[in-house]
């Protein structure tokens, strides 16, 4: 009994580039036989077999119907906008890397139904790449080419070369394709120059550049006497401004303790005016218990100066008085009240 049988004779497995077009074949013929409606599915088979198959796209009834699968940017379609004259083609647009996976078309015309499955690999190119150099940069030194790039499907493969001067690689380099690294033992000068290193996959190529300068060692000795030297010129200095710094303050402190220094053993002196009204006072005193036997002998008593701060000093340096016919001072200028003194008449009575 003859039936529906798909006829795609293509490749099985597809390799592509991101961003590229690829179209997965799925061609049939019918038989008297298949009487039924016809219908055509594309379904997404994942690799994790845990997940479930996704339909893509699908007609049925004479209808086609694509929201099932990447239906906004409509990058999934029917080859022929007619499936029944029998191509059932899938149309993948604008190809990206979770596109890549296991697509099985089936075809079902009761009593017939068959299917066939593509394998299709979306690739990415190599992008991105960056050159570097690793290790230092002086005659005798071991210096190390990386390569390396950001984006791409592998597997990918690393090429150097030398673009500048004999544009050969050095009898001592050693590559490594799988890694991109050139490894460049006992560097000499003779090595100096522009590097080119080449990623590739089956889909596409990058590359980057990069210079190599190889320099004679650094003198180190040199460089270490020279960071202690400066070192301890730099603490020299700062000890010389802390210790400034520090005589001045001294200078300073001294400067004001000499200037606010008040002794206090020795008591302010007293103004001439409460020295005379303690003198005048005292004398009041004295005339309170006057008598006719003592007013002869105070009468005597000096009253030609008046008193001052020199009662206050010390016994040898305060200047004995002289006896003197001067009258006694006009106290009232001073602020005492005028003391009335006793004279004895002749004939022996107080006056």
């Amino acid at each position: 009994t003859r039936s529906l049988t798909i006829t795609s004779v293509d490749p099985s497995m597809f390799e592509k580039a991101q961003g590229e077009k690829v179209t997965l074949p799925c061609t049939f013929e019918l038989s008297a036989e298949d009487e039924g409606p016809l219908d055509i599915e594309w379904v997404l088979i994942p690799a994790d077999n845990q997940k479930r198959e996704q339909i893509i796209i699908m007609y049925s009834v004479d209808r086609i119907y694509n929201r099932y699968y990447a239906a906004e940017t409509g990058r999934m379609q029917f080859t022929h906008l007619d499936p029944r004259s029998g191509d059932g083609s899938l149309d993948i647009l604008n190809l990206k890397a979770a596109d890549t996976g296991t697509y099985q078309c089936k075809v079902k015309k009761a009593p017939g139904v068959q299917s066939r499955k593509i394998q299709l690999t979306v690739l990415v190119k190599p992008a991105r790449t960056k050159c570097s150099i690793q290790g230092s940069q002086e005659i005798g030194k071991d210096v190390t080419l990386k390569c390396v790039s950001q984006e791409g499907s592998p597997l990918l493969s690393y090429d150097w070369r030398r673009v500048s001067g004999t544009r050969n690689l050095p009898a001592t380099s050693v590559l490594n394709k799988d890694t991109g690294e050139l490894l460049l033992k006992n560097a000499s000068r003779e090595y100096s120059g522009t590097y080119n290193c080449v990623a590739s996959n089956r889909v596409g190529t990058d590359e980057c550049y990069v210079e190599l300068n190889v320099t004679p060692p650094i003198n180190t000795a040199g460089i270490i006497v020279g960071a202690i030297i400066g070192t301890l010129l730099g603490l020299s200095i700062l000890c010389s401004i802390i210790f400034c710094f520090c005589k001045k303050h001294r200078e300073k402190k001294y400067e004001k303790e000499v200037h606010h220094d008040i002794r206090e053993d020795v008591p302010p002196p007293k103004s001439r005016s409460s020295t005379a009204r303690s003198y005048i006072g005292s004398n009041r005193s004295s005339l309170g218990s006057m008598s006719p036997s003592n007013m002869e002998a105070y009468t005597k008593t000096p009253y030609s100066q008046v008193p001052s701060e020199d009662f206050e000093r010390a016994p040898a340096q305060t200047p004995a008085f002289a006896p003197s016919k001067v009258a006694a001072p006009n106290l009232s200028r001073m602020g005492a009240v005028p003391v009335m003194i006793p004279a004895q008449s002749k004939d022996g009575s107080i006056v």
